[in-house]
């Protein structure tokens, strides 16, 4: 009886389909005044390093280009949530970085913190009572100080040694109280010293492989010598060979193939499955290699991204690829899907 009577209150005050739909519209016009409103926002944050911000920002990059330590990221709040993103991206990036809580700073975590380091303070007012001990904390050790604040005359901004100012915008949320479009343009603008470090560095795409050696990532950015396999584990049989070692070759070795090379160890040919059915016949046994092996196959180099040699074999629907060095006719790997499958590359 009660499960009933809850049934038909709920049915009481379910709404009518017309304020649903009503509803919906107010959802979908809040979502279109944030996302509208924080476009505008991080235009202006682009268009201020064509003038006001050009400055500070190389002066702040090239800060952090010459410290010998980390850059040091700090915030309270919603501003130390995008600074522990920030940190992040900068450390993966090639510039070494790590987030310090203020409340922590004040309480021994400034030990943390030496003249070899950069301080990068978030605050949206540049009044943000936390700060103060690490801010004292900067200016007595001198410790390059860096600021990223939306008040230019704040304490923060007149303290720092370098104050990277947001451009004046306004929050999407409607109440004007939540920090919505100032942490957006905080977080881009993080981005924006990350990616000039990272060019600044000559940070590369194998120095970001050190850095993600772990997840999908790491696996998409694997390159071909991480996971081919060499000399002695190579499917090869030399020109000559009768078909019938061919088959033994290839069933002992397991790759459904095997590379055939010439008195100087270059690879002139490959047999695979395929080519044995297409020419399978009673007298196959008897013949040499050559006559059944597939001329000038497929090939990569040891330096090309795993991903790149799956592309290739998709492709060119073949299961392997030999590896050669730029210029070398004898093969110095062999890379088959399987391989490519087995350590995430897909």
């Amino acid at each position: 009886m009660v499960g009933n009577t809850l049934k038909a209150a709920e049915l009481e005050t379910a709404p009518e389909p017309e304020v649903a739909k009503v509803r919906e519209a107010d959802i979908l016009e809040a979502a279109r005044s944030v996302t509208r409103l924080e476009g505008v926002a991080v235009n202006a944050l682009g268009k201020s390093f064509e003038n006001g911000l050009s400055e500070p920002f190389v002066a702040a990059t090239h800060l952090i280009a010459r410290s010998a330590g980390h850059v040091v990221v700090t915030g309270m709040g919603k501003s130390g949530h995008i600074g522990r993103k920030i940190a992040a991206t900068l450390a993966s990036t090639g510039t070494p970085a790590f987030f310090v809580h203020p409340g922590e700073a004040s309480h021994g975590d400034l030990g943390m913190i030496t003249p070899a380091n950069v301080v990068l303070a978030i605050s949206n007012s540049g009044e943000t009572s936390e700060l103060s001990d690490l801010l004292m904390y900067t200016r007595r050790f001198r410790i390059p100080l860096l600021a990223v604040t939306s008040v230019p005359q704040s304490t923060l901004a007149r303290e720092a040694d370098v104050a990277l100012v947001l451009p004046a915008a306004e929050e999407a949320c409607p109440l004007g109280l939540a920090p919505t479009t100032s942490t957006t343009l905080t977080l881009v603008l993080g981005d924006a010293l990350a990616v000039a470090l990272l060019r600044l560095k000559g940070f590369s795409r194998e120095d970001f492989r050190e850095f993600h050696p772990g997840g999908r990532l790491g696996n998409v950015l694997r390159r071909v010598r991480d996971i081919m396999h060499r000399g002695e584990a190579m499917p090869l049989v030399a020109a000559g060979t009768s078909m019938s070692k061919v088959l033994i070759e290839m069933s002992a070795r397991g790759f459904g193939c095997v590379g055939v090379v010439d008195g100087e160890d270059a690879l002139t040919g490959i047999v695979t499955d395929g080519d044995l059915r297409r020419r399978l016949s009673p007298a196959i046994l008897d013949q040499p290699v050559e006559t059944v092996m597939t001329h000038a196959p497929k090939s990569i180099t040891p330096d090309a991204l795993a991903a790149e040699a799956l592309s290739v074999m998709h492709e060119t629907r073949i299961n392997a690829l030999f590896v050669h060095e730029p210029g070398v006719a004898q093969p110095s790997g062999f890379l088959h899907l399987h391989d490519c499958l087995r350590n995430g590359v897909y």
